[in-house]
């Protein structure tokens, strides 16, 4: 699945954005662990911006956001994720 222009929002997943403190590190986290991967993704919702939300997963199974909450660069959007990844 993938998103109309090839992007998908990630579902349960608050990193810092680009240009804003720790953006550099979210950007440089995420791109490492997904580098060569071919990901699998579920759509979850459509956000405000018609963007799709997706929860997505790498080639071994493991859960983006969750990979993201571990290694210290993001945290869990509660607002959306129901306390899914237990951080809220």
């Amino acid at each position: 699945m993938t998103g109309q222009d090839g992007r998908i929002r990630v579902w349960g997943l608050d990193a810092p954005e680009a240009g804003t403190y720790g953006g550099s590190a979210a950007t440089a986290a995420v791109s490492r662990l997904v580098a060569g991967e071919r990901l699998t993704c579920r759509k979850r919702d459509t956000d405000k911006y018609g963007r799709t939300v997706g929860q997505c997963f790498l080639s071994d199974g493991r859960d983006i956001t969750a990979a993201m909450i571990e290694s210290g660069t993001a945290t869990e959007y509660c607002r959306f994720s129901g306390n899914r990844y237990r951080t809220c």
